[in-house]
């Protein structure tokens, strides 16, 4: 999964009495009603926010991780990948457009088949 939004806050690193280390981040989504997402970066990952701060728009892609303790369920969003948003090239702006949640966007949809098509139409109605 992946989503695009700018940084909040970046968090510093957690290292726990096992040896595991973790840092959070949270972004804001680029919605109608923004979102605060809170990531986390595990294991030697952990440096992949190094190079951006609060403010950077990036892509996040990320995995869904859940898990019981003591009957409590969490749920984790574990980033794997960053990058900066605008890396998806020239059709970032129409991806974005029609990412921001309206149905009736144009952008990513097909052009309509032309009229003059010698196919026969195999529709029943």
């Amino acid at each position: 999964m992946d989503i695009e939004g700018s940084i909040k806050v970046i968090l510093e690193p957690q290292t726990f009495s096992s040896g595991f280390q973790k840092r959070e981040f949270v972004i804001t989504t680029k919605e109608q009603y923004p979102q605060n997402v809170k990531f986390e970066l595990i294991k030697d990952r952990i440096d992949l926010i190094a190079p951006y701060k609060a403010g950077d728009q990036i892509k996040v892609h990320f995995n869904v991780r859940g898990n019981e303790y003591n009957g409590k369920y969490f749920v984790n969003l574990q980033a794997w990948r960053l990058e900066p948003a605008n890396s998806a090239g020239p059709s970032s702006s129409s991806s974005a457009s029609a990412s921001s949640g309206d149905p009736f966007s144009e952008a990513g949809f097909p052009d309509e088949p032309t009229s003059d098509s010698s196919e026969p139409d195999d529709l029943p109605f």
